[in-house]
């Protein structure tokens, strides 16, 4: 009898359950979703207030490289105008010295003294016999060349130092780079594929002009392992380089002669 009642109870279990008379199952509430929603709204609303705030009305993804120019352009004119005014007033202490020695004995001997260092310390221009190196990047770049990046295919820093150091082993007694006074204070950096000498920069091809004897600055050259790996690539990848011999000028130094940093030699 029990089984019998037992499986008419399934029966009747099962006949509910096909004619969709079971009771559900009630829903388990989640305090912590009816709490999320909102957070995530507002996340999502500060997310556009700042979004619309930093463009500024303009598009995000707008090109700013025409700004980026014209912020580099303005930089270089402020910095044109401050050396012209920077020109004036080291004119404008010369003059000055000049009428004190007239009546002023120490001065004239520290000035006379001076004045015999100028061209040793390259502020007088210079010319004669020398040699004039040239540095280029390479074309763009070639597609059957599969090893090549663009890191093999631009002039870089050690590439110019290593030409300007030869150049100074060779025995030159003055040098330039884009015709600029390279002095003993004189820094040379790349950025990117540029030049950056004095605060200026300089694009390629980059021209070193050194006064000297021809045949040993070539000397030089050819005996330098820096050049002599620059020459590789040029043949391995069509960098420019170009170097005549004949007569040839090196300009005054006309930047600050301000030092920022010095030390004591032991």
């Amino acid at each position: 009898m029990e089984y019998t009642s037992g499986a008419t109870s399934w029966q009747k279990v099962l006949r509910r359950a096909a004619a969709g008379l079971l009771p559900r199952r009630p829903r388990q509430r989640r305090p912590g979703w009816s709490i999320g929603v909102p957070l995530i709204a507002a996340a999502a609303g500060l997310l556009f207030t700042t979004t619309a705030t930093t463009a500024g009305g303009t598009a995000l993804r707008e090109d700013r490289r025409p700004q980026l120019n014209q912020l580099i352009e303005d930089r270089r004119e402020q910095v044109a105008a401050s050396e012209r005014r920077a020109a004036t007033l080291r004119d404008e202490v010369q003059q000055r010295t000049n009428t004190l020695a007239g009546s002023d004995a120490p001065i004239k001997d520290q000035q006379d003294r001076a004045q015999g260092s100028l061209q040793a310390a390259g502020f007088t221009a210079l010319g004669g016999t020398g040699v004039t190196v040239e540095l280029n990047d390479a074309p763009q770049l070639d597609q059957t060349q599969s090893d090549a990046d663009n890191d093999d295919l631009v002039v870089h820093q050690a590439d110019v130092q290593a030409v300007v150091n030869a150049l100074w082993a060779g025995g030159a007694e003055a040098v330039s780079i884009m015709n600029v006074r390279v002095l003993a204070t004189s820094a040379v950096r790349c950025v990117g594929n540029t030049l950056l000498l004095h605060g200026r920069v300089y694009s390629p091809p980059f021209k070193i002009v050194a006064i000297g004897d021809p045949a040993a600055l070539q000397q030089a050259l050819a005996s330098s392992q820096g050049v002599q790996w620059f020459k590789d690539a040029v043949d391995d990848y069509q960098l420019g380089y170009k170097e005549t011999a004949g007569t040839v000028r090196v300009p005054a130094f006309e930047d600050s002669t301000a030092l920022r940093s010095a030390t004591v030699p032991k």
